[in-house]
């Protein structure tokens, strides 16, 4: 079994595949203000689908759940006929930055903890294309929350994600790119803790136990252990932020 395959068999079965929750989606959700009734959604680096399930229950429309590994897919597939809205979601296996829709086909894209896979800028610049005019954009990025940090946790997210910045100058970025911001939070604590890393460690044992304690499924679990101690010793400093913003 490759690294990943069992990346996705360690988040396959997680609600979510980063920090969130059912409140922060419909909070971006209540940021934007769509009169159509029957809206075309894309839901991109939809993972397993937490936030996927949440639109479309509260949402109507038809919703393209995207992902580039069809793991994800598959539970998104399971969940949605579950619980009776197989209807509402279609599932798509495509790289984020290589997407088929047509211009100016959707009314909402939706991207939770995802586009750091392309890049902040990269990402609203390119799926832009994809939105009717007056169509909006909800993305959560991480994001300083303090302007001042100390250099241990600075230099970590700068050399795992140089892209990381402020709320200000990431919703600039998004002015800049024709787009106009409706609404913006960053995830509280119990997104992070209480809704992502404390399911994440209690399927630890578990998922060693499945792979035998091999040495790549213990190195996984190691550095998720390492995340979850530098995110309870730096919360204070960053976190996701919650982007929604109008294409101008």
């Amino acid at each position: 079994m490759t690294t990943i395959d069992l990346i996705i068999d360690f988040y396959k079965k997680a609600q979510r595949q980063g920090p969130g929750s059912k409140a922060d989606t419909l909070r971006a959700l209540s940021m934007v203000h769509l009169n159509s009734k029957k809206l075309k959604i894309a839901d991109i680096g939809c993972g397993s689908g937490g936030q996927t399930i949440t639109l479309a229950q509260h949402l109507e429309g038809d919703i393209t759940a995207i992902d580039l590994f069809n793991g994800f897919l598959e539970e998104v597939n399971v969940r949605a006929k579950n619980l009776g809205l197989e209807h509402k979601i279609q599932t798509l296996q495509a790289s984020m930055d290589q997407l088929p829709f047509e211009e100016a086909s959707l009314d909402l894209i939706w991207s939770e903890g995802a586009i750091y896979n392309i890049g902040f800028e990269a990402g609203i610049k390119n799926w832009r294309n994809f939105l009717k005019p007056g169509a909006y954009l909800a993305v959560s990025e991480i994001t300083w929350i303090t302007s001042n940090r100390p250099s241990a946790i600075e230099d970590f997210w700068k050399k795992e994600y140089p892209a990381i910045d402020s709320a200000s100058n990431k919703i600039r970025i998004l002015e800049n790119n024709g787009y106009t911001l409706t609404g913006y939070f960053y995830l509280p604590k119990g997104s992070w803790i209480t809704e992502y890393y404390e399911p994440m460690a209690e399927q630890f044992d578990e998922f060693l136990e499945r792979h035998h304690s091999s040495e790549d499924a213990q190195r996984i679990v190691r550095e998720h252990q390492a995340e979850i101690e530098l995110y309870q010793k730096y919360q204070d400093y960053y976190s996701y932020g919650f982007y929604v913003a109008q294409k101008v």
